[in-house]
């Protein structure tokens, strides 16, 4: 079988296995304690869901219309996020545990200070060339090309 046809296998199986871990684990705690905790891991997907993915969606809509691949590559992490958020949010166990080692994954990068640039002292991060971009302010007017060119020398 292709990498397709399991996809769409697992796909179809993933409620029956559900059920079936569920089945055990209300055996073995209780079902008013499983029910709960199907309950608190879909409330902490709407929660990371509404936490992390509208700033990330938000990313994704300004690197779509800039048609800046390399920026949605750049933020792999936030996808990830996103898609534990999802997984979390579906009822079950199985995917609970899923989207809770993707979140451990994307934390503990984040906690052991995982950064693709330096940060020096004063705050600046420098970035290679291909991951950053000039954005125009709206707020601010355009100056003259002149004055900018005076600035820079």
């Amino acid at each position: 079988m292709n990498v397709a046809k399991w996809l769409l296998f697992s796909l179809l199986a993933l409620p029956f296995m559900e059920l079936a871990v569920f089945i055990v684990v209300a055996a073995a705690i209780g079902f008013g304690w499983a029910l709960t905790l199907i309950l608190v891991g879909s409330l902490a997907g709407a929660l990371v869901l509404r936490h992390a993915g509208g700033n990330h969606i938000a990313r994704m809509r300004v690197a779509l219309g800039d048609g800046s691949f390399t920026a949605l590559q750049a933020d792999g992490s936030g996808s990830l996020t996103l898609f534990a958020g999802f997984l979390l949010l579906i009822p079950g166990f199985i995917t609970d545990v899923v989207a809770l080692l993707l979140l451990a994954g994307s934390f503990g990068r984040a906690l052991l200070g995982h950064r693709s640039a330096p940060v020096r002292d004063n705050g600046v991060v420098d970035l290679p060339p291909e991951q950053w971009r000039q954005v125009p302010d709206p707020a601010l007017p355009d100056r003259p090309r002149e004055d900018r060119q005076k600035k820079n020398q």
